[in-house]
């Protein structure tokens, strides 16, 4: 398996400036009370502000990912863990009344969960590459 080394540390800042610009966006900087009410456990104010640290973090992994499997796979398991808890919360609550509260809010919760799973996936993908070049080295 071969992986566009450059497309990667791009996907990496991508992943990054989601976390940060999503959250401080549709947050409206940690103001938007109903992200929080809604999920007062994963995105109080803490909760969101640790979204935006993993944001840093990806941003500083980015030019050195091909050097930090174990980081990557980290990436994995913090992605799957904001996956999997967004699933749960989508068939457990109605999404349309976060639309009704705040339409920055139902945005947030339409698309955080869909963001989790799809890097999850990038993450994954990499970190196998990187297990596979170290068998084969």
């Amino acid at each position: 398996m071969q992986l566009n080394k450059e497309l990667v540390k791009k996907g990496i800042y991508l992943s990054g400036i989601m976390n940060i610009g999503g959250v401080l966006v549709l947050s409206r900087l940690f103001t938007n009370k109903v992200i929080n009410e809604a999920d007062p456990v994963v995105m109080s104010n803490f909760g969101l502000l640790m979204i935006v640290v993993w944001g840093l973090v990806f941003l500083a992994v980015a030019s050195k990912w091909e050097h930090l499997k174990w980081v990557i796979g980290a990436f994995v398991i913090e992605k799957f863990i904001y996956g999997f808890t967004w699933t749960k919360w989508m068939i457990n609550n109605e999404l349309s009344s976060i639309y009704e509260a705040d339409t920055m809010a139902g945005i947030f919760f339409t698309i955080y969960g869909l963001n989790d799973w799809l890097f999850c996936i990038f993450y994954f993908v990499v970190f196998i590459y990187l297990n596979k070049v170290q068998i084969n080295s």
